[in-house]
């Protein structure tokens, strides 16, 4: 028997309609050429009347009486437009990260969002001159004439055009005059969209960039790739300070050049100001930027100029990777690393993959920037799946910072308490004699209870997966990853010292130390709670790159991208708290947050320092940042990954459950866990189910189940099945189920 399949198509996309889908027979011989975010064309309503719509999702179940389900008419031969592409998109997402399809829309389709537009009036005075004297003379003859009438016909005789705002605003005349006017016929009132722009920093002339040979070459190659049709994903593996962003931006220009658009992604607000700098300088009123401290009204403005193609440039956190451009060239993810390029909400996406499969379907092409490349991006590389493009070297020959490792366990025996080891003080000293400036970074990333001696630095962890414990609030050490549980400890097992415990400090104790230690000296601070206000984090940066403060300190997102030519010295407080994160990935991010920090120094004429302090100085994390030495840290890291099969040597799935009962959700926790082990499959690994570590947020108990496979497919279909069995079996109905594949963190 024939299996007939049907489509769920949408004729209005806008979010309000994202549910009104109506279903479609597909004809036999279109059953190849459909596919979800297909354009096509079908009969609506009583008349029949031929509508342009999207195809939102295929199935084989009838939704109505098959014999009154009409048949799509045709696939359209008109340009997909954007829309089709993003609804693609949110197919391969739905499929691939596991989520609903309005989930997924509601991620690729921002745009509609849409707040009340802005609306500007003009006034134009339609008076010739003969007739405006007229007029005048007319009205000063009457006694009792309006005097703000004769003022704004005065102002209309000297000026044509004037914005209703200023008349009714600046110039203090009532609308009501504008309107009698208006009616006399001697002026027209034109309303336009008044597009919310952003503020774009004041800049001067282009700077212009002088390509050196190993840059040069780069560019050529993309270049000759792009103008024989090559779309590829580049890898630009460029130490710190190599001049990466002067590469993307000759790039851009090819692409721009050929009347295409770019996506130019940065994974956080702190690092908008300097790049936009940068950009606006080269292409001017072509760039754009959206970030999420933007309103409804300028998000969607932002993204409305994109689609009507009257900016070439938007640059952005991952949201930006969905702006609506017709005519994409070019995707550029800089610091392709980090880790909140990947979603916390529903579909769980990564902006890498998510960007490549984007820009296959738009004819992009993707090129992916790092000091300190994740290792599924370098891995691809090597694999040729990515194109690598290397940059050992600095701009203008700038040396690459020196850099030194501090044992605190020497400094606690040696009687200092203090945060800040005796070599660092003695370097702070000098910088600020010198009238140089110092970065201080507090490294609280990762920081999740895991306990450490401060006088051997031994660290308990997990026997089972060389993971750190992390301490509960039930007093015990759990392990995220398989569930073990231990008493927690008073006495460090391998030396017996009582200094053990969890690690804690905070930037603003770190401000208040330094202000009692350095008195003369100018001390900013950058961190959650300073830059809390919409243009926090510009003003902090413009202040420090203006020579305003001798001394910065703050969290992660002091060393990342910024560049500052005064800075050289850059002290790193506490190396441990993310190497020792309960997570497989810490030793990675710990490495990449180093070696991002050192990057820091010496960027201008004169040499950098880097102090990294650390109770762990054996660590190959720490000793391979201190060298700048990504190969050698790569090498380390990928024998462990594969040892363990985590990624990019395997896969991940973490399923987590979170409901209101504790009691219901581990019933369906163990449901779950019970309903995968009867598959009795041998390419796949569990483990769980377990609470998270955090077991209860705002009333919601959590618990996860982990799935490892060395097949991303075979998570795919451990994923595919689960979602059958809540909609089409209706199991684990106390228990909402949600999927991460490849998890940055654990729960």
């Amino acid at each position: 028997m024939e299996v007939v399949q049907y489509a769920d198509v949408i004729v209005d996309v806008s979010l309000e309609q994202l549910d009104k889908t109506f279903q479609y027979r597909i004809p036999s011989a279109m059953e190849e050429e459909i596919y979800i975010g297909a354009p096509v064309k079908v009969p609506f309503g009583r008349g029949d009347r031929l509508l342009d719509g999207f195809v939102m999702d295929i199935s084989t179940t009838p939704k109505f009486d098959p014999e009154k389900t009409k048949e799509i008419r045709c696939i359209s031969t008109e340009a997909i437009g954007v829309e089709g592409d993003m609804i693609r998109l949110a197919g391969w997402m739905k499929q691939h990260y596991g989520a609903t399809m309005n989930q997924a829309l509601r991620t690729v389709l921002p745009v509609k969002k849409k707040a009340p537009p802005k609306k500007r009036r003009m006034v134009f005075f339609l008076l010739n001159e003969e007739e405006a004297n007229s007029e005048l003379s007319a009205m000063l003859r009457r006694s009792n004439h309006s005097v703000a009438k004769e003022r704004l016909l005065r102002i209309l005789m000297e000026q044509n055009e004037l914005p209703w705002e200023m008349i009714t605003g600046k110039l203090d005349i009532d609308s009501v005059h504008i309107r009698d006017f208006e009616k006399k016929g001697f002026l027209r009132v034109e309303t336009y969209e008044d597009f919310r722009t952003p503020h774009m920093p004041e800049v001067k002339d282009e700077e212009k960039i002088i390509l050196n040979p190993v840059q040069q070459d780069i560019v050529n190659t993309f270049c000759r790739d792009y103008e024989a049709g090559l779309r590829k994903t580049y890898l630009l593996y460029g130490v710190t300070g190599s001049g990466k962003t002067q590469v993307y931006i000759e790039m851009m220009d090819r692409v721009i050049r050929e009347g295409r658009q770019v996506i130019f992604l940065i994974p956080e607000i702190a690092l908008t100001y300097q790049t936009l700098m940068r950009l606006y300088r080269r292409f001017g009123d072509g760039v754009s930027v959206i970030n999420s401290r933007m309103s409804p009204s300028e998000r969607f403005d932002q993204f409305e100029r994109a689609r009507r193609g009257e900016i070439s440039v938007m640059v952005g956190p991952r949201s930006a990777l969905f702006t609506p451009f017709p005519n994409l060239g070019l995707i550029v993810m800089d610091e392709e690393h980090e880790g909140t390029y990947k979603s916390e909400q529903l579909p769980k996406y990564h902006a890498r993959e998510t960007a490549v499969y984007r820009a296959s379907i738009q004819d992009a092409a993707v090129v992916l920037g790092s000091a300190t490349p994740s290792l599924e991006s370098f891995n691809r590389a090597l694999d040729g799946e990515y194109e690598l493009f290397t940059m050992t070297e600095r701009v203008e020959e700038h040396p690459l910072p020196s850099c030194e490792v501090v044992d605190l366990r020497r400094e606690l025996s040696s009687g200092n308490r203090s945060p800040l080891s005796r070599r660092l003080q003695e370097l702070l000293s000098h910088r600020l004699e010198k009238h140089e400036q110092s970065m201080l970074f507090l490294n609280r990333r990762g920081l999740m209870g895991f306990v450490s001696c401060r006088a051997c630095g031994h660290v308990i962890k997990c026997p089972h997966c060389d993971i750190s414990l992390s301490l509960h609030r039930d007093g015990k050490l759990h392990c995220h990853y398989c569930g073990y549980t231990t008493a927690n400890v008073k006495t460090c097992p391998e030396c017996g010292s009582k200094f053990i415990g969890t690690m804690k400090a905070g930037t603003e104790k770190i401000q208040e130390l330094l202000e009692k230690m350095y008195p003369s000296a100018r001390i900013l601070r950058m961190d959650a709670d300073t830059t809390a206000g919409k243009d926090g984090h510009e003003k902090i940066l413009s202040a420090f790159a203006n020579r305003e403060a001798d001394i910065l300190v703050g969290t992660q997102m002091i060393v990342k991208g910024h560049d500052f030519s005064g800075v050289t010295l850059v002290g790193v407080l506490a190396a441990d708290m993310s190497l020792n994160a309960d997570d497989y990935r810490s030793g990675e991010r710990t490495f990449q947050l180093l070696t991002q920090a050192a990057g820091r120094a010496g960027r201008g004429d004169l040499p950098g320092q880097v102090v990294i302090q650390t109770y762990q100085p054996e660590h190959y994390a720490i000793t391979t940042a201190a060298a700048q030495d990504y190969e050698a840290f790569y090498k380390e890291e990928m024998a462990y990954r594969k040892l363990m099969n985590y990624p990019p040597a395997g896969h991940l799935l973490l399923v987590t459950l979170t409901g209101t009962s504790y009691e219901r959700l581990t019933k369906d926790a163990k449901a779950v866990f019970f309903r995968l082990t009867a598959l009795d499959r041998k390419d796949v690994i569990l483990l769980g189910p377990k609470d998270a570590s955090v077991l209860k947020i705002k009333d919601v108990y959590r618990m996860g189940i982990y799935v490892k496979s060395p097949s991303y497919d075979a998570l795919i279909s451990i994923k595919d099945l689960l979602e059958e069995d809540i909609i089409e079996k209706g199991l684990y109905k106390n228990s909402t189920v949600w999927f991460d594949f490849d998890p940055m963190r654990g729960m």
